[in-house]
């Protein structure tokens, strides 16, 4: 399989980058970013883009892939809901709508959050226009369409998040996630996220929403 990531220089999309690059399913690994990640290996791609709502010019290299991962975004604090959901409704739709007609039989795999409201009617801004990202990624046709709803994620392998008050949790529960990751179905990381993607790429499952239990039920296969 050849599938598309995107935000592979944040924890989730590095998490997944890793797992498919080890993985034997995977043939090649297209990063489309706005900077390198880093990593050389003989499966890796990079496209460096630097403005997502302008893809013409790369039509062609996003033809003849299997999957995309979608885990670009951005924080809500601070923003307006305008300025979120440009980048969260806006963008991820705009890159959504380039890859359908150039890859018709493709799984798209979305990195939403826990508490999304796909009732769009919700007290918090953030989780109405995740819920209204959703749904619309899920009437664009896609072969199969899911919406990631992990909660806490225990970065492994080295990655560390670009965020300090994640970092601060991380390190705090780094001593006793292996505990945590043996009793507690609630609890995901990194490297089990990046299994179930390949997972379900390979393979489908019965739910659109994946949460916590579902990813690590899918990474277990």
């Amino acid at each position: 399989m050849k599938i598309i990531i995107t935000g592979a220089t944040g924890m989730v999309g590095k998490g997944a980058m890793l797992e498919c690059l080890e993985s034997q399913e995977v043939e090649e690994v297209l990063v489309v970013s706005r900077r390198s990640v880093g990593v050389d290996h003989p499966k890796l791609k990079e496209l460096l883009v630097e403005d997502f709502f302008n893809l013409t010019q790369i039509k062609e290299e996003l033809t003849g892939y299997d999957a995309c991962f979608f885990s670009l975004g951005v924080s809500s604090m601070g923003k307006t809901e305008e300025e979120y959901a440009k980048i969260t409704y806006e963008l991820t739709l705009n890159f959504a709508n380039t890859l359908l007609p150039l890859n018709p039989s493709m799984t798209f795999i979305y990195v939403s959050g826990k508490g999304t409201d796909e009732s769009e009617q919700g007290s918090m801004m953030w989780a109405n226009v995740k819920g209204r990202t959703e749904n619309e990624l899920s009437r664009l046709g896609f072969k199969a369409f899911y919406r990631f709803r992990p909660g806490y994620i225990h970065p492994e392998k080295g990655i560390v998040s670009p965020i300090r008050t994640y970092r601060f949790f991380h390190a705090l529960f780094k001593p006793i996630y292996p505990m945590l990751r043996k009793n507690t179905k609630s609890l995901t990381d990194t490297t089990r996220i990046g299994q179930a993607v390949i997972q379900l790429v390979k393979g489908g499952y019965e739910k659109e929403i994946i949460d916590p239990v579902d990813i690590n039920s899918l990474a277990a296969r």
